[in-house]
C-alpha cells in the first residue's frame, strides 16, 4: 500500500504542479489584474455562493461512492445505472434552490446571469468529481492523476486565446472567464464519463426512486460533513460582498481573494492527496490492516511543505503579493499572512478528516463540523463589520486551526494511535529552525535567495534530523 501511495502520489503531484500552478497564477491571476478587484470580487462571491450550495448536487454521492465501491468492485455498474438518474434529478434541486435564495438575497440580473453558468459549472464539477471516484475506488490512480488536470489544461488553452489574442475582438471580460470554464468542463465530464462507461460496461439510465431513498440515506451524513465544511471554508467571501454594502463589498472580496487564491492552491495538493488516501484507507480498514505507518508516512509528506508555507508567507507576505498583483497589495499581504498559518490546520485535516471518513466516522465528522461552521459565522458577523477582510481572514485562520486540532485528536483516539515523542519533537524542532531560518534569510539583499534559501535550508533540515528520508522512500517505491 505504500508504495502504490507514493508513486501515484507523485505522479499526481507532477502533473498537477506542472498544470495548476500555470492555471492560478499565470490565468486566473492575470484575469483578476486585468478586470479589477470589484469585478473579480463580484464573480469570486458568486463562485463561493455556487460551491455552498452545491452539496444539493452531491448529497455526500462521492465520498460514500469512493468508499463503498473500493470495497465491492462489483457494485460499478449497478451502482452507475441509478446514480447518474439521481445526478440528473439533483442538478434540477440544486439550480432552483440556487436560484430561490439569490433571488431572496437580492442579487442584480447581471450577479445571476453569471450564477446561471456557475451553477451549470458547478454541475458538471461534481458529474465529473462522481465519475472519478469510481475511477480511484478501482485503484486507476494513474488514469485519475490525467483527469485531475484535465479541465484546467483545457481552460488554459481557451482562456489564453482570449487574452492574448484579439480572436473575439473585444475586451476580455469576467462573463468569458466563465464561459471558458464551462467549455472546459463539458468536455472533461464527457471524456470521463466515456472512460468510466469502458469500466462498468453499456448501462441504463435508471429514475429508480426506491434506489434513490436507500442511497441517500447512506450517503446523507457525507453530505451534511462537506456542507458544513463547505459553510466554514467558503462562506467568508459571501459575507463580505452582502454584510459591507454597495460596491465597497465586493472590492473587500476581490482583495480577499487575492490571498485566498494562494490558500486555495496550496490547499489543491492536500486535496489530491486526500482523494488517493480515501480509497487506500478504506481497504486497509476493511482487511484490518494497521495504518498507523500510513498516517505518519502521509502527514509527514504534507505538514512539511505546510510550515514551510505558513512560516514563508508571514514573512515573506508583502514581496509575494507585489509580485502577483498590481493593486491593494499592502493590504492583501497581511491577509495571506494570516490565511496561510491556516493552512497547517487544513493539511491536517486532510489526513486525519480522510481516515476518520474511512473508517466511518461520520458522527464525530459532524459535531465538529457544525463547531466549526457555528465559529466562523459567528467570527465573521463580529469581525467582518469591524475589520472587513481581515476579520475574514482571522475568522478563516482560527476555525482551520481549531477542525484540524479536533480531527487529529479524534483520529488519535479513535485508532490509538501513538505518534511517539521523537516524532512530535522532530516536528516542532522542524517549525522552529524553519522560523529562524525566515528571520535570519529576511534580510538578504535579495528577497528571492532569502525566501529560495529558507526554503532549501528547512527541507535539509528535515532530512538531517529524519523527519524525511530519501532512503526510506526510495525503498518503497522501489522495494516495498
Amino acid at each position: 500500500m505504500k508504495r502504490k501511495f507514493v508513486t501515484n502520489l507523485i505522479l499526481l503531484l507532477v502533473l498537477n504542479l506542472l498544470v495548476k500552478p500555470f492555471w492560478i497564477f499565470g490565468i486566473d491571476r492575470t484575469v483578476q489584474n486585468l478586470v479589477g478587484d470589484e469585478s473579480y470580487g463580484l464573480y469570486f462571491a458568486l463562485f463561493n455562493f455556487s460551491m455552498i450550495l452545491n452539496i444539493l448536487l452531491d448529497v455526500g454521492i462521492t465520498n460514500y461512492n469512493n468508499r463503498n465501491i473500493s470495497r465491492h468492485n462489483f457494485l460499478l455498474p449497478k451502482h452507475l445505472a441509478n446514480i447518474v438518474g439521481l445526478k440528473l434529478v439533483l442538478a434540477v434541486v440544486y439550480a432552483v434552490f440556487s436560484l430561490v435564495v439569490a433571488a431572496i438575497i437580492g442579487y442584480s440580473n447581471i450577479q445571476f446571469h453569471l450564477l446561471f453558468f456557475l451553477i451549470f459549472n458547478q454541475f458538471l464539477i461534481s458529474f465529473t468529481l462522481y465519475l472519478r471516484s469510481n475511477i480511484t475506488a478501482l485503484q486507476l490512480f494513474r488514469t485519475d492523476s490525467l483527469l485531475s488536470v484535465l479541465d484546467r489544461s483545457l481552460m488554459i488553452l481557451i482562456c489564453s486565446v482570449l487574452l492574448f489574442t484579439d480572436v473575439l475582438g473585444g475586451k476580455f471580460n469576467i462573463r468569458w472567464f466563465v464561459y471558458a470554464q464551462t467549455v472546459a468542463y463539458i468536455f472533461t465530464a464527457l471524456i470521463t464519463f466515456a472512460i468510466v462507461l469502458k469500466k462498468s460496461g453499456k448501462i441504463k439510465v435508471r429514475f429508480n426512486p426506491k434506489f434513490f431513498i436507500v442511497f441517500l440515506r447512506k450517503s446523507y451524513p457525507y453530505a451534511l460533513l462537506i456542507l458544513l465544511m463547505a459553510l466554514y471554508n467558503r462562506i467568508d467571501s459571501v459575507m463580505l460582498e452582502r454584510l459591507i454594502p454597495g460596491k465597497e463589498g465586493q472590492e473587500q472580496a476581490g482583495i480577499y481573494a487575492q490571498a485566498f487564491r494562494l490558500l486555495d492552491a496550496v490547499s489543491m495538493f492536500g486535496a489530491l492527496v486526500a482523494g488517493l488516501l480515501l480509497p487506500i484507507f478504506s481497504k486497509m480498514i476493511k482487511q484490518r490492516e494497521p495504518v498507523g505507518e500510513m498516517v505518519k508516512l502521509a502527514y509527514t509528506l504534507l505538514i512539511i511543505p505546510a510550515v514551510i508555507v505558513a512560516v514563508s508567507s508571514v514573512y515573506y507576505d508583502g514581496e509575494i503579493m507585489s509580485l502577483l498583483y498590481k493593486s491593494n497589495t499592502a493590504y492583501s499581504s497581511d491577509i495571506l499572512g494570516i490565511l496561510m498559518i491556516g493552512f497547517i490546520g487544513i493539511a491536517t485535516t486532510y489526513i486525519f478528516g480522510t481516515l476518520l471518513t474511512a473508517n466511518g466516522s461520520l458522527k464525530q465528522l459532524n459535531i465538529m463540523a457544525f463547531s466549526g461552521m457555528v465559529l466562523n459565522v459567528a467570527l465573521n458577523l463580529i469581525l467582518i463589520p469591524r475589520l472587513q477582510a481581515y476579520g475574514s481572514a482571522y475568522a478563516s485562520l482560527t476555525t482551520q486551526l481549531f477542525t484540524g486540532a479536533a480531527q487529529l485528536i479524534l483520529a488519535l483516539v479513535i485508532f490509538r494511535l501513538k505518534p511517539g515523542s521523537t516524532f512530535i519533537l522532530q516536528l516542532f524542532a522542524f517549525a522552529g529552525v524553519t522560523i529562524f531560518l525566515a528571520v535570519l534569510t529576511k534580510n538578504m539583499d535579495n528577497w528571492i535567495y532569502g525566501y529560495l534559501t529558507m526554503i532549501t535550508g528547512s527541507v535539509l533540515f528535515a532530512f538531517i534530523i529524519r523527519l524525511f528520508s530519501i532512503r526510506d522512500m526510495l525503498n518503497i517505491i522501489l522495494y516495498k
